[in-house]
């Protein structure tokens, strides 16, 4: 298919999810329930943190090269925690909203709190996935880290081949009984039978964020800016700024749901079938 085929698909596919979370905009519940936990999260790990072994790290640091190497065992060992907390908070709320939008897609009804309790009942897959997921990602950073500007080339060539075999990963947790190294061979295999190039589809989400800044948080954000105060002009953007993002967000988990049902020759609602094909084609 060429380019502008594709473009012009995902720009059909990113209407056809927004549409979906405009008619179901609970959907956007769960990016602003995952977000405020990440915050909580952050200020528990770097301000609760500090609070509690602040003292303690600065004193190992004042002392010899054995504390330094202690002290470098307590950070990754933290920094692990935070990679893990993360990503249980995201991945959780990813499967409520996945699971939502499935209910959806499907044509049944759905709420907020039955994605939860869904999402409460494949608490351990979560878990075992967010384990993974921080171990691969606190390895990366250690890379990274030591490496220099070589380990930050090397670990965005696999960040990349990694985010494109855990594809499909939230909805494999979610409806597959299978563990965290299971659902990434199953996430690529899906991905090696029917991936087609999905570029339209991404590209098209960060344009419809993009046209929201430009047309509605800037201008509406500046105009209250003008007739009021520059500070509530300034807190106004940011607020549409946030609620443009969490639209996308859900637009996207929306696609994803699509894309997995798709995959698996289940209903997609307002997705169309020629559609999903043109993105999603047998190799």
């Amino acid at each position: 298919m060429k380019l502008f085929e594709r473009l012009k698909n995902g720009w059909t596919i990113g209407k056809t999810s927004l549409r979906t979370i405009k008619e179901n905009p609970s959907l956007m519940f769960f990016p602003i329930i995952s977000g405020f936990s990440l915050v909580l999260v952050t200020l528990s790990f770097f301000g609760g943190g500090y609070m509690l072994f602040g003292q303690d790290i600065l004193a190992a640091a004042e002392s010899g090269s054995g504390s330094e190497t202690a002290l470098s065992a307590f950070t990754y060992f933290l920094l692990f925690l935070f990679y893990l907390t993360n990503y249980f908070v995201i991945v959780f709320f990813n499967v409520g909203l996945v699971h939502c939008a499935k209910q959806i897609l499907e044509g049944r009804e759905t709420s907020v709190g039955e994605g939860i309790n869904f999402a409460l009942t494949r608490l351990s897959s979560i878990l075992a996935w967010a384990a993974l997921a921080a171990t691969v990602g606190l390895i990366l950073k250690t890379i990274q880290e030591r490496s220099g500007a070589l380990g930050g080339i090397i670990t965005s060539i696999i960040g990349v081949v990694w985010g494109i075999a855990t594809y499909f990963v939230v909805p494999v947790i979610a409806y597959e009984d299978v563990n965290p190294i299971e659902a990434v061979k199953r996430s690529g295999e899906m991905i090696k039978e029917k991936w087609g190039e999905s570029i339209g589809a991404n590209f098209s989400f960060g344009l419809f964020a993009l046209l929201g800044i430009l047309f509605v948080a800037i201008p509406v954000g500046y105009l209250f800016g003008a007739m009021i105060n520059l500070a509530v002009g300034i807190v106004v953007g940011i607020i549409i700024f946030l609620l443009i993002q969490t639209a996308v967000s859900a637009a996207n988990m929306v696609f994803l749901a699509a894309a997995y049902q798709h995959v698996n020759e289940e209903p997609t609602g307002y997705f169309e079938s020629d559609v999903l094909d043109d993105m999603f084609t047998r190799k």
